[in-house]
This record gives C-alpha cells, sequence and structure tokens, in this order.
C-alpha cells in the first residue's frame, strides 16, 4: 500500500482525481512508447518545454515518470536554456565597422565579375545608383574577402563564361556524331559533321560521310567559309575539341575566310556545350526514333529535324521560346552544305 498517497488524501492536499489523471497519463506515456519501433526525434522546443517542468519536479520524481530520456539528460536541457539565456556573444560587439547586409555583399561580387575593368570607385558609385550608399574602402574589402583582385588584375584575365558571353553573335561550334545505317552491305557508320551558330542556335549540317579524310575536311573548309552563303558567314570564331579529323589543314582552310579556330583542352566537352547538347538532341529526338535505310534515308531525317529545331522546337532561351523563322529554306543545304 502507498502510506505517501493516503497521506495525502488524508490531509486533503492533492486532489483524487488530479492523481488519477497523472496515472492515466504516465501508463499512457508507457504504451505509446513501447509502440515505437525507432528512436524518438524531438525538436528544440520540447527539450525546451520537458527541461523547465522537469526541474520542477526534480530529479527523484523524474526517475519515476520519465520514460523518453533519463532524468540527467532532462535537467541538462534545462541547464542549457539557463546558459541561452545569459549568452550574450551574439549581441557582442566587434571592433571596427559592422559588416554590410548579405545582398549588398553579393551585388558588389556582381558587378565586380560582370564588369572586369571597373576599379573600386566605379563599383561603388553604381552601387549609390541602386540606393546603396557604400565606400570604395568598402568594396576594396569585400573583393579581398572573397579572394577577387583589383581592377588591373581582373581585367587581364577573362573567364571562358564571360568570353562566351562577350562574343556570343561571333562565336559558332563545330562536331562530328555518328549514325548507324542499314544500307545492302549491312550496318554502315556514318560521320555527320555540323555547324551550330551560338547566339542564334542556326545548325547546319555540313556534309555525311563514311570516311572523313584530310581532303575531305578541306572541301568542308571551303564551303563553310564561301563569302555569300557560308555556313560560317559572320563568325570571328569556330570552337572544335582535339578530334583528329579537324587537321592542320582544315584549319588553315579555314583561317583565310577570317575564322579563327579555336582548339578546346583534352576533355571539357563542357566548353563547346552548346554543340554537345545539340548532339544529344538530334539523337534523343530523331535518330533514335527512326530506322535509316541508306544515305538518302539519313539526310532527309537529319533535314526535318533540323527545320523543326529551327521553326518549330522551344528553346530555353527567352527570345528562342515560340518558333524562329530564320528565313526559309533548308538549313541543311543553305550553308554550304552539300549531300
Amino acid at each position: 500500500m502507498n502510506w505517501a498517497r493516503i497521506l495525502a488524501c488524508v490531509t486533503g492536499t492533492v486532489d483524487q482525481e488530479l492523481l488519477a489523471r497523472n496515472e492515466y497519463l504516465a501508463a499512457e506515456n508507457r504504451i505509446l512508447k513501447a509502440q515505437l519501433t525507432g528512436r524518438l526525434k524531438l525538436l528544440g522546443a520540447d527539450r525546451k518545454t520537458l527541461g523547465e517542468i522537469g526541474h520542477r519536479l526534480g530529479r527523484k520524481v523524474l526517475a519515476d515518470v520519465a520514460t523518453i530520456a533519463r532524468p540527467d539528460t532532462i535537467i541538462g536541457w534545462y541547464r542549457q536554456l539557463v546558459a541561452r539565456k545569459f549568452d550574450g556573444s551574439k549581441a557582442r560587439r566587434y571592433p571596427g565597422r559592422p559588416r554590410i547586409q548579405r545582398e549588398v555583399e553579393e551585388l558588389i561580387i556582381r558587378l565586380a565579375s560582370e564588369n572586369r575593368s571597373w576599379g573600386y570607385d566605379r563599383i561603388a558609385g553604381a552601387r549609390a545608383n541602386l540606393g546603396y550608399d557604400v565606400s570604395d574602402q568598402t568594396v576594396g574589402n569585400v573583393l579581398r574577402r572573397h579572394g577577387l583582385p583589383p581592377a588591373p588584375e581582373r581585367k587581364r584575365s577573362t573567364s571562358w563564361a564571360d568570353f562566351i558571353r562577350t562574343h556570343m553573335d561571333r562565336l559558332a561550334g563545330t562536331d562530328f556524331f555518328r549514325a548507324e545505317v542499314l544500307t545492302l552491305r549491312g550496318l554502315v557508320t556514318y560521320y555527320v559533321l555540323f555547324f551550330i551558330h551560338f547566339e542564334s542556335r542556326r545548325v547546319a549540317i555540313a556534309r555525311i560521310t563514311v570516311h572523313p579524310n584530310e581532303a575531305w575536311m578541306k572541301q568542308i573548309a571551303r564551303n563553310a567559309t564561301m563569302d555569300e552563303c557560308g555556313a560560317l558567314l559572320g563568325c570571328r570564331y569556330l570552337l572544335h575539341d582535339r578530334d583528329t579529323k579537324f587537321t592542320r589543314s582544315f584549319r588553315a582552310m579555314v583561317a583565310p575566310g577570317k575564322v579563327e579556330p579555336l582548339v578546346l583542352p583534352p576533355q571539357s566537352p563542357n566548353l563547346n556545350a552548346h554543340a554537345e547538347r545539340w548532339v544529344r538532341s538530334v539523337k534523343e529526338e530523331c535518330l533514335s526514333r527512326v530506322i535509316l535505310f541508306g544515305e538518302r534515308s539519313l539526310w532527309r531525317a537529319l533535314r526535318e529535324y533540323v527545320d523543326h529545331f529551327h521553326t518549330e522546337r522551344n528553346h530555353l532561351r527567352e527570345r528562342q521560346r515560340s518558333a524562329v523563322s530564320y528565313g526559309g529554306g533548308s538549313a541543311t543545304r543553305g550553308a554550304g552544305a552539300v549531300p
């Protein structure tokens, strides 16, 4: 018999209904805990609530009623709560000026990255035009903190992304891809050479062949740099990988057309991402869905897909989301291409 409960009831200090509620809740907690299969995860607010109540009950009472954590753990939660209350580290002031807001700092970094010739004063002036008054010294501190050099050093080095963005309207890429075609001799591998203009996304299929030798590549270079209808008309740079089919004589034939070939580093297809992405598109959306019988079948599939790519397919760039008009005609045969 529980003498403490009898004494409490006799003295009238404990309500019988309250005792029954506590007994029921304790039993319910034990049953619910027995149903749990994993470890119970408590949030910070849960630990705070249990710590405050556990401190009032004391370790001895907690030993009888606590089921989800040990009494020492619950008391420890209360100690952490008290320690955080008197922790003034977050409000501590450090010597010097307070740091600027994060969004202001990010904008300074963006201005310096996109305008490599801008100095501290120019960036501070641009910030003032946007309604943020910061000093040139603050701009310098932000750039040094993020490892960005001053303008004289920044403008001497240009990132690849900046180069692409600056010369987008004068850039073209070229690459090969293979297509398997059924012929009377069996399955034959054809090599397809194409050019893509970065700004307009216009694609020109140069030629297809089974044997892309040096003479074939030299003829492609002549066709692509023709004055009035070449695929590289208006382009200043031509990006291509280190495929041995892009021979030295090919680059020598392209150069007189005022087009500078840029050979990309090894194993870096991301530097010619526009061409690589088009290869993926034509394979996934066209060539993998048809069975090709002979060279004419391959030409017809490529011509129809390029026309679809130019006039019907939505592009990610905002101004190319709808159908794009290129003045009519087949892009595969209208840019120095020979079927």
